[in-house]
């Protein structure tokens, strides 16, 4: 039986000595080095030279997969294999532009897939065909630089982020929006009604939030009280 534990995600393979490495992403798909931790791994094909990342994606085939999956183990950092990342929860995986992976996260995969279907009012998509959308939506043709997309407030399903004054993201939940930092969440405000907003998540995948789609949100979005 073949199957995989991301063992480079346990903490004493995180550091070296005091230094952090660089596979946590953003929202806003940013690769960083951060010490939060992540409930799903994924990657964007081979970022990176020796344990340095060098690029921003290498195709446009961006999943977001299962810490644990059987038995297989995948080294981070090995020449000629895809970059290990990490991601916060799986809005912020989805922000960044990922969708679920085929073979770890079937379920999910098949969820999103029909969610993305009647949401983009479109036939039940290929895996191919969802990662050419999906990349035309997250990335400006010809650069490495993300778009952004102007949305309505009132439009905007739980699980979507969206940019506040172009540099803070923050997560639409219920009522609420819920700034994203490095550390984590941060505490909640009451969520604008009126007027437009940047959302980073891509408008394809914010259809199949809309659609039911119900991506995975770290309870730490819940945990503090709203700002008054």
């Amino acid at each position: 039986m073949v199957s995989w534990l991301i063992s480079s995600f346990l903490p004493d393979r995180f550091t070296t000595g005091s230094r952090m490495f660089c596979n946590r992403v953003t929202p806003t798909g940013d690769i960083v080095a951060v010490p939060l931790r992540g409930a799903w791994t994924g990657n964007r094909g081979i970022l990176h030279r020796g344990q340095e990342i060098v690029r921003f994606h290498a195709s446009n085939l961006w999943i977001t997969c299962a810490l644990q999956y059987k038995d297989w183990r995948l080294p981070q950092w090995q020449p000629g294999h895809f970059t290990v990342l990490f991601f916060h929860d799986e809005a912020v995986s989805l922000a960044a532009g990922h969708r679920p992976c085929a073979l770890c996260r079937r379920e999910d995969y098949e969820a999103y897939r029909r969610s993305w279907s009647a949401g983009n009012d479109r036939p039940l998509p290929s895996a191919a065909e969802m990662n050419r959308q999906l990349h035309g939506e997250r990335i400006v043709r010809g650069t490495h630089r993300r778009r952004w997309h102007p949305f309505a407030w009132e439009n905007l399903p739980e699980g979507t982020f969206t940019l506040i004054n172009n540099t803070e993201p923050v997560l639409v939940l219920a009522e609420t929006v819920v700034p994203w930092t490095s550390s984590g969440y941060g505490r909640a405000r009451t969520r604008p009604t009126n007027g437009s907003v940047e959302v980073i998540t891509p408008p394809s995948t914010v259809a199949a939030l809309r659609a039911g789609y119900r991506p995975q949100i770290d309870p730490g979005a819940t945990a503090a009280p709203p700002a008054l």
